[in-house]
């Protein structure tokens, strides 16, 4: 089974950014966290992050060739991003939208997802380990 993880905008901060809010993990550490429990599940982990919207589209496009489901944290564009929900909803393959933080005890425009409606599932606010449930969840798809 192969993985993507996709990063949006800003989290290639991590670490340095809000530490409070995200954690003090950097991005490279919360991808060789995934790796690693990849491999222990039997699965392929790619992780790519990007700060474009055209870029993380393509990813999503590029994915529905090899990869088996997509991890997705789209950052910022959760909120503002059809062209992101299309993308998702055109590949047919499982995507469970993530969010480090709790989405729901901050600011109100961050309560409205964009992208959850062509998702698998989403999991928010358990920090990296949001990520990893849904790593785990796929592997069980």
């Amino acid at each position: 089974m192969k993985i993507l993880i996709l990063h949006g905008p800003n989290l290639n901060l991590l670490g340095t950014r809000e530490p409070e809010v995200y954690g003090s993990l950097t991005l490279d550490e919360i991808n060789n966290k995934l790796i690693e429990l990849g491999k222990e599940l039997g699965a392929e982990v790619k992780c790519l992050q990007s700060n474009h919207e055209g870029a993380l589209i393509d990813a999503l496009h590029d994915a529905r060739t090899w990869a088996s489901g997509v991890v997705f944290n789209p950052g910022g564009y959760t909120h503002t991003s059809v062209a992101l929900r299309d993308a998702v909803s055109a590949i047919q393959i499982p995507v469970i939208e993530v969010h480090l933080s709790n989405v729901y005890a901050r600011e109100e425009f961050r309560h409205t997802s964009l992208i959850s409606a062509v998702c698998k599932g989403k999991i928010t606010g358990l920090g990296w380990k949001s990520y990893a449930l849904a790593l785990r969840a796929l592997m069980e798809e």
